[in-house]
């Protein structure tokens, strides 16, 4: 949920191309328009266009008229400054492998996650065929009709054989979705022409103010030009822009705080668990790995004060990185003078420890564990930073596991996101970016008016970068690998922990948090772990180990 240290110190702008020169034609001769109707009523319907393969088979593309499909024409300037996002927090469906579906079916939300090698080749079958459907039949491209790159975007060069107007009459009735992943398909095959023609389609049809999947599109159509590129990552950390003060990066990342569940579901879990587990223990080390503001650790201080008894010795030792400190104004000493003045208000014996490193860095001798303590450690939206073994031979991922077991800790807590782009090759890490971003973006609209500007800014300094890095990086240049639960319980099980069930205290806290909320969020518990749910999307998980 927050961008890695080394990927933060730049933002990103619009970037366009140089002219290129020599590019291969559309090459889409083998898809013949066989007819076309379309309705201009203004009602429901869209357009509808029939085509024939070189093999025969015929096939129908319905563009939507929905709303998250209109034009609009405020398109973005994004700018998507460098901080860590307060959350960048599966149930998928299988792609359609009939091609008589209509693309309703095959790109319906939520998309698939995964498909066969089949599957696949529909698919792009598909979005070969969705291209005719933007060009209109009476476009007939060849190889006079071409793009170039200008300093305010794609445009289409005049030619006899293209008919402009005709395609921006059609473009009301597309379905973004399906545009989108007309472009990534384009990217993903180098085919530089078709990528500038849809991206210019896309300028059309996103809008940082509008409906959820065209904030969202204005995101992810950044991080196809920045991948168009060929050298994504370098434009990632090479462009430069003023990232917001401290006190504006708070308030952004205050205002999604409040109006989304996320960061909340991982607090409210975790405490419960950990009281539960350290309720007898006289001394308790509390590790964090990503301490931010420490608040979920003035909560837990307040109800561990009022245990029968009285209360335990408490340690915390805060693990953080420079922006983090940006983003509260000052350093760690900041996060430790808060958490005393509430530890001396509940009479608590206290002591506070700062690791002021990102997380890749930390070694046994930073954490200072003593003899006699009860250690809890605590993985909030985190771990998903670290490279894997498909990344480095060091595998820092594994290796703090391992490192965190040898602790013989008491409890370790984790939250993730339930998606899935670790090891995925581009393409299907597009359709699953583009999923799951559509029901974050979804469930962050009902928090606040589409044209609020403060949450138009909250999503572009503290969710739109995590995007871009998804689509725009390889290798440790991408920092932004998640993984589904099942995955990360059999990395803790290879490093010897056992799960540990979560009682019904914890699931009954989290429903009572989310009274405050949306009623299309809900929370669901299965396999000894709870599951924050948007609509039927799985979006976080909360587990615990020991």
């Amino acid at each position: 949920m927050q961008t890695s240290q080394k990927h933060r110190a730049a933002g990103i702008h619009r970037f366009y191309h140089q002219p290129v020169q020599e590019i291969d034609p559309y090459g889409l001769s083998h898809i013949q328009i066989l007819d076309n109707n379309m309705y201009s009523d203004g009602g429901s319907q869209g357009a509808a266009i029939s085509f024939q393969t070189d093999q025969g088979e015929f096939f129908t593309l319905e563009s939507s008229s929905a709303t998250a499909g209109s034009v609009n024409y405020d398109s973005p300037a994004a700018s998507i400054s460098s901080n860590r996002s307060p959350f960048s927090p599966q149930g998928s469906h299988s792609c359609i492998s009939d091609p008589h579906h209509s693309p309703d079916t095959l790109y319906g939300s939520p998309l698939s996650g995964s498909s066969s090698a089949d599957e696949d080749n529909i698919l792009r079958q598909k979005l070969r065929e969705l291209e005719i459907s933007l060009l209109g039949p009476e476009s007939d491209i060849t190889d006079s009709g071409s793009f170039c790159f200008v300093s305010g975007g794609y445009q289409a060069e005049s030619s006899a054989s293209w008919d402009w107007n005709q395609m921006m009459e059609v473009i009301p009735r597309l379905d973004l979705k399906h545009v989108l992943l007309a472009c990534a398909d384009a990217v993903s095959n180098a085919d530089i022409q078709r990528a500038a023609g849809l991206m210019h389609v896309l300028d059309q049809m996103v809008s940082v103010s509008g409906e959820p999947i065209q904030r969202l599109g204005a995101y992810m159509l950044e991080g196809l030009r920045a991948r168009l590129e060929l050298s994504g990552s370098k434009i990632y950390r090479a462009l430069k822009c003023e990232a917001p003060i401290s006190s504006d990066l708070m308030t952004y990342m205050g205002i999604l705080y409040q109006i989304c569940p996320y960061w909340k579901f991982a607090y409210t879990s975790a405490n419960v668990v950990i009281r539960e587990a350290v309720e007898y223990e006289p001394r308790i080390h509390i590790i964090d790995f990503q301490i931010a503001q420490g608040s979920q650790w003035s909560v837990l201080m307040q109800m561990l004060a009022c245990r029968p008894g009285g209360p335990p010795v408490i340690r915390i030792t805060g693990v953080d990185d420079s922006q983090s400190a940006h983003a509260r104004g000052g350093g760690l000493d900041i996060v430790g003078q808060r958490l005393s003045k509430v530890a001396e208000e509940c009479n608590v014996p206290f002591e506070f420890h700062d690791v002021a490193m990102d997380g890749c860095e930390v070694q046994l001798e930073h954490l200072r564990v003593q003899p006699g303590e009860a250690v809890v450690v605590n993985f909030p939206y985190v771990l998903h930073h670290m490279p894997d073994e498909s990344v480095t031979t060091w595998n820092h991922r594994d290796r703090l596991i391992r490192m965190v077991k040898s602790l013989s800790p008491r409890i370790v807590t984790l939250i993730e996101q339930e998606s899935n782009t670790n090891t995925k090759p581009f393409f299907p890490r597009f359709i699953e970016t583009l999923d799951y971003y559509t029901a974050m973006f979804e469930s962050i609209d009902v928090g606040r008016p589409k044209d609020d500007k403060q949450r138009i800014n909250a999503e572009q300094h503290c969710v739109a970068r995590d995007i871009v890095n998804m689509i725009a990086c390889e290798e440790a240049e991408r920092v932004e690998r998640h993984e589904l639960l099942a995955k990360w319980r059999s990395r803790f099980t290879m490093a010897g922990f056992n799960q540990y069930p979560m009682s019904s205290s914890v699931t009954t806290a989290v429903r009572d948090l989310l009274k405050e909320y949306d009623r299309n969020y809900s929370v669901q518990e299965r396999d000894w772990a709870l599951y924050l749910r948007w609509r039927h999307r799985d979006m976080a998980t909360s587990s615990a180990w020991s």
